[in-house]
């Protein structure tokens, strides 16, 4: 509102500077001519047209002022105008400047803020990992303080049994009930370890029945995933009956434990079928795989044979 109004004001003042101009050239010139125009006795007829070719020399030379103050007004005007512009511009580029300002303030705080939080956060994490540590030391503590107690508890128990013996050692029937008794633990000994070979061989023929039992449910979810995997390349599989049909291919897939597919190789089979089938499993990207680690590992590398169906 302040810039439209300085520029209406100063409108008005170049308007009426013009004609205050003006005026004053006419008073001017008005001035000449009465004094060009006044009659001479015994002139000729030739010298009465010098005063009306003396007005329009001077006519024009008003116009010619009067254009040049015109002029010269309107450029001082475009000026003005110019001026008014640049200083509008400025006034701009300066709000357009503060609001970037403003806007790079705004994203600076919440950037603290953020980094406040994530500190926040952090402190909480550590404190809690601190409480953990310090009651997990507490409780290896403890553990540490009975396995001295017990230490200690058999190394007095060992020796309350050597000063047995040494005291057992010094009479006669002493000894000999020591001889029956080391015959009776011979026994006793060797009773236990048929017993304990007996139970050995036991429990091998048992882990020797489960790990066949193992291995069989082993390969039989393997060929169960085989199937699933046979299935998915099926399903994103492009089939062609004029070069697919009674032709097959079999293909040895690398997984990652997520089932992700790493590798993909052709082991035998029909060149067409193989390269169908290769485009389907990384089409599929991830292929079912077991959950349990033994199986898994067993299954990290896999051969399917895919058949193409019609």
């Amino acid at each position: 509102m302040i810039l439209k109004y300085d520029r209406t004001t100063l409108i008005k003042a170049i308007w009426l500077s013009i004609f205050l101009h003006v005026a004053l050239i006419l008073v001017l010139f008005m001035g000449d001519f009465a004094t060009e125009t006044k009659p001479k006795k015994n002139t000729s007829a030739a010298q009465e047209v010098k005063p009306i070719e003396a007005t329009i020399v001077d006519a024009a030379k008003l116009q010619k002022a009067i254009n040049k103050i015109k002029k010269q007004k309107a450029d001082d005007l475009s000026a003005e105008k110019r001026r008014l512009k640049n200083i509008e511009k400025r006034a701009n580029d300066a709000k357009k400047r503060r609001a970037r300002e403003e806007a790079r303030i705004k994203k600076l705080e919440k950037q603290r803020k953020k980094k406040e939080q994530e500190k926040r956060l952090a402190d909480k994490a550590a404190k809690e990992s601190n409480v953990k540590a310090a009651k997990a030391e507490k409780v290896r503590k403890q553990k540490e303080q009975e396995k001295q107690k017990a230490e200690s508890a058999a190394a007095q128990a060992r020796t309350k049994r050597l000063e047995a013996e040494a005291a057992a050692k010094k009479a006669e029937d002493i000894r000999k009930k020591q001889r029956d008794e080391r015959k009776r633990k011979e026994k006793a000994a060797a009773d236990k370890a048929a017993s304990e070979k007996l139970l050995a061989e036991q429990m091998a023929a048992e882990m020797a029945t489960r790990n066949k039992a193992r291995k069989q449910q082993m390969m039989s979810e393997i060929q169960r995933y085989a199937a699933l995997i046979t299935n998915v390349i099926d399903q994103n599989m492009i089939n062609d009956r004029s070069t697919m049909e009674g032709k097959s291919c079999k293909l040895m897939i690398s997984l990652a434990p997520s089932g992700f597919v790493t590798q993909v190789s052709v082991v035998s089979g029909n060149a067409v079928v193989c390269e169908a089938a290769k485009r389907a499993v990384y089409k599929a990207g991830t292929l079912p795989v077991s959950k349990d680690p033994e199986i898994f590992k067993e299954m990290r590398n896999i051969d399917v044979t895919v058949v193409p169906e019609f």
